[in-house]
């Protein structure tokens, strides 16, 4: 009997305990109504609060018009939510859509500076820079030459110069020993023509005593 009692005991203090702990739990959490919450919770809320008839739940008017004004009013705010949103998407799409043009006209002007920089006009020509770089160094290359070429020529010429002049130094000299060597011949031809005509002066002098 005591133990019997004693099970009786114990069960009336666990039922009790969970009583006591169910009604914790209901105060420390927000009370269902139709006022706050989510839809789900109205809708469960509106279940438990409606009497049942058969298979039926019989639904009071005002419960019933309080749940429906709940429902327009979500759904007006999502359909606002959904216009917001479809605005904020038109609004990203015209901004993509300026960027992309930005881009590409970015990337014309980039194509464009490119070329204009890979490009080089050279007498009113225009030419891409290995072309110009290529001529540039033909012309180089054969201004060299042609300096090389005078150069050589020059040497050449000024070494001809030079044993012209040395020849002709020679000669100068050889036609004034010449020069000398007949002015000396003629006056001593002179000279004899002179003790000639002196005799034969000398000689009719004498004949004619």
């Amino acid at each position: 009997m005591k133990k019997f009692i004693t099970v009786l005991s114990l069960t009336l203090f666990l039922g009790f305990g969970s009583i006591a702990f169910a009604q914790a739990q209901d105060q420390s959490g927000p009370k269902p109504s139709l006022n706050s919450g989510t839809l789900e919770s109205q809708f469960d809320y509106l279940y438990r609060k409606s009497s049942s008839y058969q298979e039926y739940k019989v639904v009071k008017k005002t419960f019933y018009q309080k749940i429906k004004g709940n429902v327009l009013d979500s759904l007006q705010a999502l359909k606002k939510d959904l216009s917001d949103t479809k605005k904020l998407v038109d609004v990203q799409s015209n901004e993509i859509n300026s960027l992309k043009a930005d881009l590409q006209t970015t990337n014309d002007n980039l194509t464009s500076v490119t070329k204009e920089k890979d490009n080089i006009k050279f007498l009113g020509f225009p030419m891409t820079k290995s072309s110009y770089n290529s001529l540039l160094w033909t012309i180089i290359f054969s201004l060299i030459a042609l300096l090389l070429f005078f150069i050589f020529r020059f040497r050449s010429s000024n070494a001809i110069t030079i044993q012209a002049r040395d020849l002709l130094s020679d000669t100068e000299k050889e036609f004034e020993a010449y020069k000398q060597k007949a002015l000396e011949r003629e006056q001593k031809v002179r000279r004899e023509l002179q003790d000639e005509l002196n005799k034969q002066k000398y000689a009719e002098k004498k004949g004619k005593k």
